[in-house]
């Protein structure tokens, strides 16, 4: 799925193989991860 999407973007408490495969790493997902990674892939135009 991350292939498919064109840009995979990982939360940093991933499995090392999900971190492997993604174009981005960014928070944990109990740290806002998520959102900021919607705010810089999608929000942030």
């Amino acid at each position: 799925m991350l292939e498919f999407a064109g840009v995979g973007v990982a939360m940093g408490n991933a499995l090392d193989e999900v971190k492997a495969a993604s174009n981005c790493i960014t928070e944990p997902n109990n740290n806002g991860g998520g959102v900021k990674a919607i705010n810089r892939f999608v929000l942030s135009g």
